[in-house]
């Protein structure tokens, strides 16, 4: 479930929420590549010492690890939450840098095939010189000359007698 930002204000570190703000909607689409990429940094950072915290507190709760102070770890849900606000935020980071990247890089393959097909469609012209004269006529249709056989409409459906002694007369 994500995340509101007053929830996000409450979990954070001020320094850490400032960081995290910068990462939402209207802010994120004024930054440079630059200042994308040292952000995303700074929240990997903060994301690995959390994902750390989280994995010895759990340690520490099964008895695998020796406590860090002289009281026993408190439950490790307050810092995975952190690390999954720093996770969220890393998603829009990465997103908005890959969208940058793709502003950057030119036109799309989709974009060049469509161009291709206008000049193409702009350009077609006719290559076959014209038939010149032809005989007055043309062509004539010609009856068929095979026999027709007719069914009756009622035998449609049903073997006929017909097809019957057709097969008998085949098969001898």
């Amino acid at each position: 479930m994500a995340n509101t930002i007053r929830q996000e204000r409450r979990i954070l570190t001020d320094a850490e929420f400032e960081t995290v703000a910068a990462s939402h909607y209207p802010a994120i689409c004024d930054m440079p590549r630059e200042e994308l990429v040292s952000l995303a940094r700074r929240l990997r950072e903060y994301h690995g010492k959390a994902r750390d915290l989280t994995h010895h507190r759990r340690r520490e709760q099964r008895g695998k690890a020796e406590p860090r102070g002289t009281t026993p770890a408190p439950s490790e849900a307050g810092t995975s939450r952190k690390k999954q606000v720093f996770a969220a935020a890393l998603k829009r980071l990465n997103r908005q840098i890959a969208r940058l990247d793709d502003l950057d890089r030119g036109p799309s393959q989709g974009e060049i095939a469509r161009r291709a097909l206008e000049m193409k469609r702009a350009n077609q012209r006719r290559h076959h010189p014209s038939a010149g004269r032809s005989a007055g006529r043309g062509m004539q249709a010609r009856p068929s000359t095979a026999p027709t056989l007719r069914t009756d409409p009622r035998e449609i459906g049903r073997v006929s007698q017909f097809v019957r002694d057709a097969q008998l007369r085949r098969d001898g």
